[in-house]
């Protein structure tokens, strides 16, 4: 699963014996490299293995802030329904219970006396209980017809919101996910290195000690030996925080662990994008959520022109009146009536502030107008620097996958020479820094293409957002 070309090649000057050796021990180092970095690992656990794909699609299941934005969704649907409810008959229950201590007193005709002053006389019930049903139909209604057309693009909004999540976590993921497999791949060759080191060390040792070299060989070989073993040291604790923050981005329980597996085949057929495509505007989510806004703004200004009709709905009530003087016969008999009617609600004036209201939302669209030239600008110079990036990395990987190969034999052919006594100790380190610098160098230039790959993507609004 090595990313480095030809690795094997580096063995070509040793024994068959010893070539064996080592090559059994670098491939258990590999696999060490990619099994053992789970943390706390229980030996009775069993660890899964994701690759990008199932991490991606881990995140998308599990990711907490894209469950908000599916939650979101809903809102935006009941919100809908909220508002859209208005249509519907709107139906009360209601009553009132009334007992008078003193009837009012109204002022009648004196029968006695037609042509004398009225005379005040006490008139009502001194109990009454009338209980109510009233219905009411919106036929028109401005806020109710805002509604109406609005419904579909704040749904439309909100799932926008969610692909502009997955696309983000898409991204998040696999970068993170390819920062894990570089220092992963760092590590495998930098115990390569410490093995060539150790071995390096062992034969400058023999030497020194068969007075062949002086001491100075075998001193510059422990010290580059603690060099390698420090960097080996660095690049292994890095591992920790970078687990820690694939799961972060993916939502995966810091408390469980898992293993990461990838195909090198796969990934070396998937790095390539076609460059020749067109950029097109309307493919990135953020000009996609831009024009619901704007569609969203075009209602507010509707809707204010929308003000300026009537409010017309019918209305029905039932009331079943009781009364009687006295309170414990108050429910004998009932006196039922009802009605139906229409009411009607014009605006002539509102001190403008309809006017007013229809001229700032005309305002505000020209804002997004001039948020949609920004957007375009801004999405060309990404597309641009993605571009550019991606294609300066792949020719950087190109050249650097030559480098590893040429380093590779210079390596072999100086540790020969030095071990026959030809060459200097000095150019055996010279060599080894080539190669394990080409090597590093190599893989960087394969992780940056990769990154640079998912930057394009995005760029372009091509990420794909179904797993």
């Amino acid at each position: 699963m090595s990313l480095i070309p030809e690795r094997e090649n580096l063995y070509k000057h040793i024994t068959p014996v010893k070539y064996k050796l080592h090559y059994c021990i670098a491939v258990f180092l590999v696999l060490i490299s990619l099994s053992g970095y789970s943390q706390n690992k229980s030996d009775k656990d069993t660890i899964p293995y994701l690759n990008l794909d199932q991490c991606i699609t881990y995140a998308l299941q599990n990711q907490p802030g894209l469950l908000q934005s599916v939650i979101d969704i809903d809102i935006a649907r009941k919100t809908n329904e909220i508002n859209l409810s208005g249509w519907l008959p709107q139906v009360y229950l209601g009553g009132s219970l009334t007992h008078y201590n003193q009837l009012p007193t109204t002022l009648a005709a004196n029968q006695a006396n037609p042509d004398g002053p009225p005379v005040p006389v006490k008139a009502g019930i001194y109990n009454t209980a009338t209980p109510q049903v009233s219905a009411t139909e919106t036929i028109i209604s401005p806020g109710l017809v805002y509604a109406s057309k609005s419904a579909h693009l704040l749904l439309e909004e909100a799932e926008q919101a969610n692909d502009s999540t997955k696309i983000g976590i898409i991204s998040s993921v696999s970068k993170s996910f390819y920062s894990l497999l570089l220092t992963l791949e760092q590590i495998n060759v930098l115990k390569e290195d410490t093995a060539r080191l150790e071995k390096n060390y062992k034969d400058a040792f023999t030497q020194y000690k068969g007075g062949i070299v002086d001491k100075t060989d075998y001193e510059e070989a422990i010290i580059t030996l603690n060099n390698s073993r420090a960097q080996l040291k660095q690049a292994n604790e890095n591992i920790v925080p970078q687990y820690a923050s694939l799961k972060h981005v993916m939502g995966f329980p810091p408390e469980k662990n898992f293993n990461v597996s990838f195909d090198t085949a796969q990934m070396m057929h998937e790095i390539a994008i076609d460059t020749t495509q067109q950029l097109q505007f309307e493919k990135r989510i953020e000009y996609q959520l831009l024009q619901t806004a704007k569609g969203l703004q075009q209602q507010n200004i509707d809707y204010y022109r929308y003000d300026f009709m009537p409010t017309l709905s019918a209305n029905f009530n039932y009331i079943y009146e009781y009364e009687n003087n006295s309170f414990s016969n108050l429910f004998s008999q009932a006196y039922p009536y009802s009605y139906e009617g229409l009411s009607i609600s014009i605006p002539l004036f509102t001190g403008f502030s309809r006017l007013e209201n229809i001229q700032k939302a005309k305002l505000t669209g020209q804002l997004l107008d001039l948020d949609e030239v920004n957007l375009k600008t801004t999405i060309y110079a990404q597309y641009t620097s993605a571009l550019a990036n991606y294609r300066s990395n792949m020719y950087s990987l190109l050249v650097l996958k030559e480098n590893v190969t040429m380093a590779k034999d210079v390596y072999g052919i100086v540790s020969l020479q030095y071990r026959q006594g030809i060459v200097a100790y000095l150019n055996v380190i010279t060599a080894e820094d080539n190669l394990v610098s080409s090597e590093i160098s190599y893989i960087n230039a394969l992780f940056q293409v990769l990154q640079s790959k998912i930057d394009l993507e995005k760029a372009m609004g091509t990420t794909p957002v179904k797993h």
